[in-house]
């Protein structure tokens, strides 16, 4: 049974996001540092996100409305203006932050694009995975795209059915053993983890060390090979 189409996850697997956002995390610790330390202020804001993620999907803005309510609850309702200010300057920072490739991206999307069908799989804002698929220059690339409020084993099936052959013939690869592999596998499909060198806690899960559709790789570049070998044997 051929492979036809490979899914990709965005953030951290095509271009840099995670270290954006603890760059943002430390600004805001120092911000709020006079109302609590380091250890508090890193847990309420991940309680918070974790609070707000069905209500605010994930994305920089979901972070950012994040931020400004810990804000609120650590200084009992009546953050200071300037502290609002600067948090919402960070935001704003974020969403024009330079998108920056991984090493080897280049070259092994352009490779993969002639042999495969691919399709982008991203969670996120809207507009801003768009502004990040256009500036990193692969948009051309994909079949498809698909930004989706989360990433379970019913949006693997409706994705590689409906840009693909299926599951059963498909690779996901991505940073995420949460979102990327554990999922896709449940739907039949490759997976392949290839992690970033931070990776956001709601994201993490056991690796699945035996499944037979699993693999795991440093590199993007070496995912053309992979997916090759994967083939023949499937």
């Amino acid at each position: 049974m051929p492979i036809t189409t490979v899914g990709l996850d965005a953030d951290d697997t095509l271009w840099h996001n995670e270290s954006i956002f603890r760059l943002t995390h430390a600004r805001f610790v120092d911000l709020l540092s006079d109302r609590a330390d380091h250890d508090v202020l890193e847990s309420r804001l991940a309680e918070v996100e974790q609070r707000n993620l069905r209500l605010y999907g994930y994305g920089i803005k979901g972070f950012t409305l994040s931020m400004i309510e810990t804000a609120m609850e650590l200084c009992d309702g009546e953050a200071p203006p300037r502290v609002i200010r600067e948090i919402l300057a960070a935001g704003r920072e974020m969403l024009g932050h330079p998108v920056e490739t991984l090493a080897g991206v280049d070259e092994a999307m352009a490779d993969l694009a002639e042999r495969y069908r691919l399709v982008l799989i991203t969670k996120g804002d809207l507009l801003d995975q768009e502004r990040k698929l256009a500036a990193s220059g692969l948009g051309d690339l994909f079949v498809a795209v698909e930004i989706v409020s989360e990433k379970d084993r019913g949006t693997y099936d409706r994705v590689f059915d409906r840009h693909g052959t299926g599951a059963a013939e498909a690779v996901m690869a991505g940073n995420s053993m949460k979102s990327d592999v554990l999922p896709a596998l449940e739907a039949g499909a490759f997976a392949v983890h290839i992690p970033y060198h931070v990776t956001w806690a709601h994201e993490l899960a056991e690796a699945p060390e035996n499944h037979p559709r699993y693999g795991a790789l440093e590199t993007i570049a070496d995912l053309p090979g992979w997916i090759e070998k994967a083939g023949l044997r499937s």
